[in-house]
């Protein structure tokens, strides 16, 4: 069933880029907890949409279509589709650049995180766990490490 050019067009128009509501909901559960972060942060590859600077936390918040969730089932659906070449070189390139900057990252010493859209939309309470997880596992690096500069 082919969708009318001028309502596609007017939705894909829509799109935003920074402060779409899944990165809006994960910021507001961070800062409900006390996290200070900064919002895609330019200092880094990629612009993180969220960047906590001071555990060097990069977050990602990925939609399911831009990103090629479940590409496998993607991919062959966008196929049969319309302008087949135009979407699937485009999510492709989209997921190779997201390898591409998480490792950018990952060689400064920033720990990588992603989210899937609607993972953040229906369960922001695991999201923000993993988040403050992976803040604890930080900090106990950071106290391990200097507790045995003191052992030496």
């Amino acid at each position: 069933m082919p969708r009318d050019a001028a309502v596609v067009s007017k939705n894909m128009s829509r799109i935003r880029g920074k402060d779409t509501s899944i990165e809006v909901a994960l910021r507001k559960a961070l800062w409900h907890e006390g996290i200070r972060y900064r919002k895609n942060y330019r200092a880094l590859p990629g612009s993180p949409d969220i960047a906590i600077t001071k555990y060097q936390i990069a977050i990602f918040c990925d939609s399911e279509f831009f990103h090629g969730k479940d590409w496998e089932v993607l991919k062959p659906r966008l196929e049969k589709g319309n302008h087949p070449d135009y979407w699937v070189k485009k999510i492709q390139r989209n997921r190779e650049r997201d390898i591409e900057k998480d490792k950018q990252l990952l060689a400064l010493g920033w720990t990588v995180i992603h989210f899937w859209g609607k993972d953040i939309l229906k369960k922001t309470d695991e999201c923000v766990s993993t988040i403050k997880e992976t803040i604890f596992d930080i900090q106990m690096n950071s106290y391990n490490l200097d507790s045995t500069e003191y052992n030496s």
